[in-house]
């Protein structure tokens, strides 16, 4: 009895040895997964992958330093966020840009943020008004260009910008709304980069930010929701010159 108790408990242990490898082997590749996922997207959304490049595993698997699955794993979550395209039975490759896609892109953009953006200011409290101070004042520290004999971009600014704009919104209350908020101003984020050298030198971007803090701390959500409208447009008619 004793032997077959001493058997039954040394099964159980090795069955429960068996099935915890997996877990943190699953554990493991979603982690890697989540990392090359987020080192393709960035290289897409900065233009080091341009429009229309076929992404080929195998020299991915060479820059990256990774095995195969992991890379085919992000990619397929990369279509997802419509930054990468499946190609039928020749792989994938990243998404080509047109001036249909970007108006439908701009203009979804601007109702999901206009609501947001009013939702904070309407609810926003003492800690929103602090975060939306600090990033605001972030920012403004940050040169635009690393380049003072011609524009090369500070992708330090780049982080800040994103951060500003995703505080203004981070009293709406909804997780939801600011997740599709975020992953469009990644999508857009392509788009603006190929209009970078020659818009942005000639734009100051600093005095429409400075009016955005001023409006949503003022509690102005009209006028704050249309300067933000306005602020995106500015750009979008300028990209949308380039792309046609």
């Amino acid at each position: 009895m004793n032997d077959d108790l001493s058997e039954l408990s040394s099964s159980v242990n090795q069955e429960s040895q068996r099935e915890s490898k997996p877990a943190g082997a699953n554990t493991t590749a979603t982690s890697l997964t989540s990392q090359i996922y987020q080192r393709i997207r960035d290289m897409i959304i900065h233009g080091e992958l341009p429009p229309g490049h076929k992404l080929k595993i195998e020299n991915l698997r060479k820059s990256l330093g990774t095995g195969a699955s992991p890379i085919r794993e992000a990619l397929s979550l990369l279509t997802s966020d419509h930054l990468v395209e499946r190609i039928d039975q020749r792989g994938f490759r990243v998404s080509h840009i047109n001036l249909e896609s970007f108006r439908e892109l701009l203009k979804t953009r601007c109702w999901l943020e206009q609501c947001a953006f009013r939702e904070s200011i309407e609810h926003g409290d003492d800690e929103w008004e602090e975060r939306i101070v600090i990033a605001h004042h972030r920012l403004s520290r940050a040169p635009r260009s690393i380049d003072d004999n011609g524009f090369r971009i500070n992708t330090e600014w780049e982080t800040r910008h994103k951060l500003f704009h995703m505080a203004l919104l981070s009293a709406c209350g909804s997780s939801i709304m600011l997740k599709f908020c975020d992953q469009l101003y990644d999508q857009n984020i392509r788009y603006r980069n190929t209009a970078e050298p020659t818009a942005y030198p000639k734009r100051n971007s600093s005095k429409e930010h400075d009016q955005l803090l001023k409006l949503a701390l003022d509690r102005k959500a009209d006028d704050a929701v249309n300067a933000l409208e306005k602020h995106y447009i500015r750009t979008g008619d300028f990209l949308s010159k380039q792309i046609e």
